[in-house]
């Protein structure tokens, strides 16, 4: 069911007041080397004080829509940073996965469970009444999963913005660039490095798993069927009693719409305890099992379990290079009035 949050006028006080509660969870990278990070022209043209003038109350309004919609739902923020993962790794950063309909991006099977398009929508309806044709919804999506990191616990970090919304979301280029749960380490490297990422980002940013939840499927090549009609353990690296957590979850026949937290420890919190659940053997999907088994990608996993700032510290750099994959700025693209229509 699609949810909406009304805009009646006691919501729109709420939300402006929300505003004022900026500084009560901000945890800023100010150091970071934002620039540096911004290597192709597009991305150049990127920056953290594009709305200065023309919608100063920008990244606000948006925080003000985010923290709205998770306190009603507190699923929202593993929703929308998701989001910006199926939206960054296709067209790029540019707002394509948010738009409805059949042959769009959010048509193919790999999208279907994708959740929280309300919320940037929600917010996009917002600064329309506050600044009309300025703010993109890609611009709004890369805010929105911001501040669903650090409404979470986790960082709130300096973004560039000026993102400008794609004119062409295609189903048929979701598979050819999406991330597979039962990819290989070198083929997740493949499609990350086809979008300028590194190994280290895969690595860092395979720490968004420490909020959220996976459904079932995702994860049942790790294991096999009974003829009795019983899960049991086909994957070994798997803690066995963990797995068999999991398949008590995951019965054979367990509607398609069950699902597992990602991180069995601290499921709703934003913090670094998804590479301590991966050292334990406890990684949810193959795709997670494999940093810590991968010699290439376990030291990065040992370092951040032992340290949350420099987990942080990291996610800080490698947000800010998802966020401005394959941008569209200047003359490309447009200022969409509505996020979810082309």
């Amino acid at each position: 069911m699609e949810h909406t949050i009304p805009f009646t006028s006691t919501n729109l006080m709420e939300v402006v007041g929300a505003m004022k509660l900026d500084q009560a969870f901000r945890f800023s990278f100010f150091g970071l080397s934002l620039f540096a990070l911004l290597a192709s022209p597009a991305a150049a043209q990127l920056s953290p004080g594009f709305y200065s003038f023309s919608c100063p109350n920008a990244e606000l309004l948006v925080r003000g829509a985010v923290r709205s919609a998770s306190a009603m739902d507190s699923t929202v923020p593993a929703k929308l940073l998701r989001l910006l993962f199926h939206d960054c790794l296709v067209e790029g950063c540019d707002g394509s996965v948010l738009v409805q309909g059949n042959g769009a991006e959010s048509s193919d099977p790999a999208n279907k469970s994708l959740d929280g398009f309300y919320v940037v929508e929600s917010a996009k309806r917002l600064l329309e009444i506050w600044c009309p044709g300025t703010v993109s919804c890609a611009d709004i999506l890369v805010l929105a999963a911001r501040d669903a990191v650090g409404l979470s616990g986790g960082p709130s970090v300096e973004v560039p913005l000026g993102r400008r919304d794609g004119i062409i979301s295609s189903a048929s280029d979701v598979r050819p660039n999406m991330v597979d749960t039962v990819f290989s380490l070198d083929q997740m490297m493949q499609r990350f490095a086809a979008k300028g990422l590194s190994i280290d980002d895969l690595v860092v940013l395979s720490g968004a798993h420490t909020i959220g939840s996976s459904h079932c499927r995702t994860f049942g090549d790790r294991f096999q069927q009974t003829s009795n009609g019983s899960l049991v353990p086909a994957d070994n690296s798997l803690d066995s009693n963990y797995a068999m957590e999991l398949a008590n979850k995951c019965f054979a026949g367990a509607s398609d719409s069950t699902s597992v937290a990602n991180d069995p420890v601290t499921p709703s919190t934003f913090d670094n305890q998804y590479y301590a659940n991966l050292l334990a053997n406890k990684g949810l999907l193959h795709s997670d099992s494999i940093l810590v088994t991968d010699p290439r990608t376990k030291s990065r996993v040992q370092a951040f379990a032992q340290s949350p700032e420099k987990f942080f510290a990291s996610w800080a750099d490698s947000f800010v290079k998802l966020s401005t994959v394959g941008v569209k700025t200047g003359d490309q693209g447009q200022i969409k009035v509505s996020c979810t229509n082309m």
